[in-house]
Parts: structure tokens; sequence; C-alpha cells
């Protein structure tokens, strides 16, 4: 079984968000059979970064990217969430 890694650029709110804490949101969001595959971040303007958050998933659960946008899109410190990269890994 294979699994999948989406990797979501993720907006804060404002420019003094402290990636650490958001990071530690985003993985109490996680759906259970969901994980965190790595982090990056990407200058945007102005002192402004994005935070880059790549998740794996297994590719046989249904509804499950459904499930982790609603809870992304649903932290305060989160303006917008954007699909950067779907990659299918056997692993």
């Amino acid at each position: 079984m294979g699994s999948v890694i989406i990797a979501y650029k993720i907006f804060p709110t404002d420019i003094n968000i402290n990636f650490d804490d958001l990071k530690k949101k985003i993985e109490k969001s996680l759906p259970k059979s969901a994980s965190i595959h790595g982090y990056g971040e990407e200058p945007i303007a102005y002192g402004l970064k994005a935070l880059i958050a790549h998740i794996k998933f297994p590719e046989n659960e249904t509804g499950i990217l459904d499930e982790l946008e609603k809870e992304l899109e649903g932290i305060s410190e989160i303006s917008q969430v954007q699909t950067i990269m779907v990659r299918r890994i056997i692993r």
C-alpha cells in the first residue's frame, strides 16, 4: 500500500505569528492516520512568510483531505491554505 504526500502553503493572518505554535496547532488538527512529513518556510513579501507543510496520508482512505482542510481553515492564525503539490509514494 502506498501513501500520498500533499504540500500545503499556509498563509498566516499576521506577520508576527509564531510558526512553532502554529505547527503545534496543525499537528493537533491532523486526522489519526495522517502525519507530518516535514515543514518549510517561504518568504512572501515585507517580512511575511508562508509555512509549507508536507502531510502524509494513506492512499486508500477516503474523505481525509476534506476533513484536514476544514480543520486547517478553522485555525484562527491561518488566513489561507493552498495546495501546491500532491505526490504518491510507495513506502
